[in-house]
């Protein structure tokens, strides 16, 4: 699957059963790969704490992307 960053931001997220996880705010990438390791449902911040929560209960991991067309189709998640 191959789709522009600049196209993905902003792009609604939904499971594979319908549910709406959020929108993609941001990503982590690879730099190593120059593969994105997960979706964003919130920018991160500057406080250790809180971007801990984000990673942790705000994000997709991209593994689990299943198609970006119109939207973004995940894997259930939780």
């Amino acid at each position: 699957m191959s789709v522009r960053l600049s196209k993905m931001y902003g792009m609604e997220i939904f499971t594979d059963s319908g549910k709406y996880v959020g929108s993609a705010q941001d990503f982590i990438i690879d730099l190593e790969s120059g593969e994105i390791s997960r979706f964003l449902l919130e920018p991160l911040s500057s406080s250790k704490e809180r971007t801990k929560e984000v990673l942790k209960e705000k994000s997709v991991l991209y593994k689990n992307v299943k198609s970006v067309e119109d939207v973004i189709v995940v894997t259930k998640t939780k």
